[in-house]
């Protein structure tokens, strides 16, 4: 497989790279440096990222916002919708004239891509401009080049300003969830009683997070997922299965797909900054020090996954760290599950069988991505 990289050991905890950065790998460190904001800052960016970059009292205060806006009331309803969208995108590949596909492009991309079309009442012209800015921001994150990251975020910036601008804000009947955001409000001590509405900035914020961020990584997730049971027939017929009732199996799916991104997390690290000496294991951090906190690392650390290579649902579950523990919890767990395990259910209904492509080598991403690049089945 073109492109595999070992996954990084956690056995050593605590390291440090050739650009001073440290990094935590153990599944005890990384859990107790994210449930530790005060010492490990989230405020990593000298840009604007709500909530993500936000500490304390800041932090609580937009983060209450956006769990408004991900509410299981709000987003249970969206279901019907995703998984209609998923047969849909699948039936189209399955009726065409190959008997393959590109699992994270070809079908990742669309779906993630439709979802938050539908979920965030933005029209559907616009999937041709979100996927290929996905495809420019996937290969000026490979480059590492900041000024071309710089710039794609930038153009990213604009293609949500001119969705805001054809959208009035409004929070009755009707509304969809770009226009109730516009129209919502953060708590504000300094405000007159003590709420203000959000800037545009801060609005631009939300919605970067909730999109750029997410579509490459349900596009990731799908991948992993697919390339996992392409591997091993048994536990993809098992899914299929339940995949022939989803509704009446979506715990079993969701137990299954959660432990699959544990043991191949398609979301490698988050950033820290330390606001203290930190003593961790053997090593002190100094104050000011940037900290990377390896979920992939943790995740298959062998003092609490005996064998991080075993699939074992029920006895991971407690410790899977997939969507990061703490105040900084991601808080789309609920629609990630959804649009990921409908993509996955509705491949596994509209297929017999799939499985690698022998002639079509699967590629590794690199990081600061995680999962595949490319995943080439051939569907029977």
């Amino acid at each position: 497989m073109a492109g595999t990289t070992p996954f990084p050991e956690s056995r050593c905890p605590v390291g440090r790279g050739p650009d001073g950065t440290w990094a935590l790998r153990g599944h005890a460190e990384v859990e107790a440096a994210a449930r530790d904001p005060r010492r490990f800052s989230s405020a990593a960016s000298s840009h604007l990222n709500v909530p993500n970059g936000m500490d304390g009292d800041e932090h609580r205060r937009f983060r209450a916002v956006i769990d408004r806006h991900l509410a299981d009331d709000v987003i249970r309803p969206l279901e019907p919708s995703i998984r209609r969208i998923a047969d849909d995108v699948v039936a189209r590949l399955v009726e065409g004239p190959a008997s393959g596909v590109e699992l994270v492009r070809e079908f990742g991309r669309r779906v993630a891509v439709r979802s938050q079309c539908e979920w965030l009442g933005w029209p559907d012209s616009l999937d041709a401009t979100l996927t290929g800015w996905m495809d420019d921001n996937h290969a000026a994150t490979r480059s590492g080049d900041r000024r071309r990251t710089a710039e794609v975020a930038r153009r990213f910036d604009e293609i949500i300003r001119g969705i805001l601008a054809d959208k009035e804000p409004g929070g009755g009947a009707g509304a969809d969830p770009t226009s109730r955001l516009m129209a919502d409000r953060v708590e504000d001590p300094a405000a007159p009683g003590g709420s203000r509405p959000l800037t545009t900035e801060e609005i631009v914020s939300i919605l970067r997070n909730w999109t750029a961020g997410d579509l490459g990584s349900i596009a990731a997730s799908i991948g992993v997922v697919g390339h996992y049971l392409a591997a091993r027939p048994e536990l993809q017929d098992r899914m299929r299965a339940w995949a022939a009732d989803e509704t009446a199996h979506a715990a079993e799916l969701d137990a299954a797909i959660d432990e699959i991104l544990r043991i191949d997390d398609p979301f490698p690290a988050n950033r820290r900054v330390t606001t203290a000496d930190v003593e961790v294991g053997d090593a002190v951090i100094p104050s000011g020090s940037r900290v990377e906190l390896d979920w992939i690392a943790a995740n298959r650390d062998a003092d609490v996954f005996c064998d991080p290579d075993e699939f074992r649902p029920e006895a991971n579950a407690a410790a899977n760290l997939v969507y990061g523990t703490g105040p900084h919890v991601c808080p789309g767990r609920l629609i990630s599950t959804i649009e990921i395990r409908c993509a996955i259910a509705a491949l596994l209904r509209a297929t017999g069988s799939f499985r690698l492509d022998g002639d079509r080598p699967s590629e590794r991403e690199e990081r600061p991505a995680g999962g595949w690049r490319t995943v080439h089945l051939v569907l029977g």
